[in-house]
């Protein structure tokens, strides 16, 4: 199979650095055999950017520096939320996913002034989603928290692949990846114990193990070994998204609520058009419950107008409900 999109990019990445296997696989095919290779560098958090003019560079540093220069200090004696949304692929759905939950979790968890949103191809000032500025932007939220007392809350959104993570890819130009215990070393060597961690993804399921603590809690959009859905061109939520973040998170509702009712909704919406079950997994750690009720205790009064399309009324699954109806 020739090599496309991202694992072209990690392709050249190999040829550069003197690998000597031939990456074939497709981000979008997760069925495709992985190899060695390629999951050493998701392990790693490979990021590279290629063909991009100098100008670009000094304007990612920007607008990242922006993002974490504008991060307020956390109150002493106060459970504090630090919110990190990054949409990872340019693909218009992750960014609008991104972007409308980064807004969604800052009301709901008090946490204006400490937010960063990264998303890919942005349209609106934020820097990318990738491998590297996730990084950064984790290690300056971890510098202004007080790791003993406050709570780190990252959603991630893009595509998903076994063994290998979340990818980062925007167009031929930008390509990285985040594997599970890529994550849980970033998390790990920057002290982050408190953290509600959601990852709308496929396959997404893998990176319980890795991630699940006491004092974590973790919510995926698939099982390790299921597709999850949504991601059609043209859609402003994926599944996932539009579930928990669209239809939960700008409630008022419990989280405990709210993920139980998730995984109810995208069951019927999987039911409906005949898809394999995505099995959208939950992992609340014995100590989360502290932290959690701090947070919620704070919580708005009032629920906030879904937006967007429908992931089920996008033109896709409209066109795939009449071609149902005709069979009938």
């Amino acid at each position: 199979m020739a090599v496309t999109g991202f694992f072209w990019g990690l392709d050249m990445l190999y040829r550069l650095f003197g690998a000597f296997a031939i990456l074939s696989a497709s981000a979008t095919m997760p069925s495709q055999a992985q190899n060695a290779e390629e999951i050493v560098a998701a392990d790693k958090g490979v990021t590279s950017e290629q063909g991009r003019p100098a100008q670009w560079y000094l304007e990612q540093h920007n607008r990242l520096a922006s993002a974490i220069a504008a991060l307020k200090p956390q109150n002493p004696g106060t459970v504090d939320a630090y919110i990190l949304v990054a949409g990872l692929d340019g693909d218009a759905v992750f960014r609008s996913e991104s972007e409308e939950t980064a807004k969604v979790l800052a009301r709901r968890y008090n946490a204006e002034g400490r937010t960063i949103l990264l998303t890919t191809d942005s349209r609106n000032g934020a820097a990318q989603g990738s491998p590297a500025n996730i990084n950064t932007a984790l290690a300056a939220i971890a510098e202004k928290m007080d790791l003993a007392e406050d709570v780190l809350i990252l959603y991630t959104t893009s595509h998903g692949n076994k063994k290998i993570g979340i990818v980062y890819q925007d167009g031929r130009q930008g390509f990285g990846m985040i594997a599970p215990s890529r994550m849980a070393k970033m998390l790990s060597d920057l002290g982050i114990k408190r953290r509600l961690i959601m990852i709308s993804a496929c396959y997404s399921g893998e990176f319980i193990p890795d991630l699940k603590s006491d004092d974590s809690i973790i919510i995926t959009a698939a099982s390790s070994m299921r597709p999850s859905f949504g991601c059609a061109p043209g859609n402003d939520w994926t599944f996932f998204g539009d579930a928990l973040v669209n239809h939960g998170l700008r409630t008022p509702k419990p989280l405990t609520e709210i993920t139980g009712d998730m995984q109810h909704i995208i069951g019927g919406w999987e039911k409906e058009f005949d898809l394999t079950p995505s099995e959208p997994q939950l992992s609340f750690g014995a100590k989360s419950e502290e932290w959690l009720a701090a947070l919620e205790a704070q919580l708005p009064k009032n629920a906030t107008p879904k937006t967007g399309t429908p992931s089920i009324e996008s033109a896709y699954f409209l066109e795939l409900r009449a071609e149902k109806g005709k069979k009938k």
